[in-house]
C-alpha cells in the first residue's frame, strides 16, 4: 500500500507524468521557510544567486530537514522505491513584474543520468498561481524518449542553458499546476514542462527536489547526492549533512560540488560555474 499517495495518484502519476497538488507541511511552516531564506538574503545583500541556488541543501539545515521531510520522501518511495537519494536541489524564484520564465523543456536532457527514473518534488514556499508564473505541463508527454533540445543561453531563461525543446509544443494542452505554500507537485524528468513570467507584484519560490532511486549512476563524470532512505549501496559519493548553517567546511565543499556539476549540465559549451556571466539567468 502506498505511504502517503493514494493509489489513484500513483496512477495518474505514471499515465500524466505528474501529481498535484500534495500537502507535505502546513503554511505556517512553509512560511518559517521562506522567512529564513529571506533572513539569509537580507543578511548577504539580495537575492541568492548563482551557485548558492544549486543544493543549497548542502549549506542549511533547514534545508537538509526539508529534503528529508517524510511526508516528500514518503511520496517519492510510492513512486520508486525505499532506497533512495537525493540527487540535487534548486530554488526557482521568480520576483515581481519579472521577464524571468522557464522555456518547454524535458528535465533529463543534460543531466547525464543512466534511467529516467526520477522525480521531482517542486515545494511552493510562497504561492504559486497563473500570475505569478506557475509550472505548466503537458500531460503524457514523458512516456517520450529524450527529446532534441536547442540551446539558446536567453538572459531571461531560468535553465541552466536556456534550453528548450527543438520541436513544437501545442501549449493548448498545458495544465498549470497551481499550488499553496507547503503544497508540492510531482513531475517526471521527461515529462515536458514550462512557466511564464511573473507578472504579479509577489515573488514566487519554490524549491525543487530531485530524488533518484540509488541504481541510478552518472554517465559524465564523478558526482555526488544525498542518501535520504534506505541502507543499500548506491553509485555517487555521499554528500554530508550540514550541523549548523553556512559551516566553512561544507561551503568549500559545496563549491567544489556545484563546480563539478557545472560542468556535468554545461558540458561542451565552455561555461566551467554556475558564477560564470553566460550562467547569470540562475542570479534572477
Amino acid at each position: 500500500m502506498p505511504k502517503r499517495l493514494s493509489a489513484e495518484q500513483v496512477a495518474r502519476y505514471h499515465a500524466d507524468g505528474f501529481v498535484a497538488p500534495v500537502r507535505v507541511m502546513p503554511p505556517e511552516a512553509a512560511a518559517e521557510l521562506l522567512a529564513r531564506l529571506e533572513r539569509h538574503e537580507a543578511a548577504s545583500g539580495g537575492p541568492l544567486k548563482g551557485d548558492m541556488r544549486h543544493k543549497p541543501h548542502l549549506l542549511f539545515t533547514w534545508l537538509a530537514d526539508l529534503v528529508r521531510n517524510d511526508a516528500i520522501v514518503d511520496a517519492v518511495e510510492d513512486l520508486y522505491g525505499a532506497d533512495l537519494l537525493c540527487w540535487s536541489s534548486t530554488f526557482f524564484i521568480k520576483e515581481p513584474a519579472n521577464p524571468a520564465f522557464v522555456s518547454w523543456h524535458q528535465d533529463s536532457t543534460y543531466w547525464g543520468l543512466s534511467r529516467p527514473d526520477v522525480v521531482t518534488a517542486w515545494v511552493a514556499l510562497t504561492p504559486a498561481t497563473r500570475a505569478n508564473g506557475a509550472m505548466e505541463v503537458i500531460p503524457g508527454t514523458h512516456t517520450s524518449d529524450q527529446i532534441p533540445h536547442r540551446d539558446t543561453f536567453d538572459a531571461n531563461n531560468l535553465l541552466t542553458r536556456g534550453q528548450e525543446v527543438a520541436v513544437e509544443v501545442d501549449a493548448s494542452q498545458a495544465v498549470p499546476i497551481e499550488l499553496q505554500p507547503g503544497e508540492m507537485s510531482l513531475h517526471h524528468v521527461r515529462l515536458v514542462h514550462g512557466s511564464p513570467p511573473n507578472t504579479s507584484a509577489t515573488r514566487r519560490v519554490g524549491l525543487a527536489i530531485r530524488y533518484i532511486p540509488t541504481s541510478v549512476r552518472q554517465l559524465h563524470g564523478e558526482d555526488s547526492a544525498t542518501p535520504v532512505r534506505g541502507s543499500g549501496a548506491h553509485n555517487f559519493a555521499p554528500e554530508p549533512r550540514p550541523a549548523r548553517d553556512l559551516d566553512p567546511a561544507l561551503v568549500a565543499l559545496h563549491r567544489e560540488i556545484t563546480e563539478r556539476n557545472a560542468r556535468i549540465l554545461y558540458r561542451g559549451t565552455g561555461v566551467q560555474d554556475f558564477n560564470d556571466p553566460r550562467a547569470a539567468r540562475q542570479s534572477v
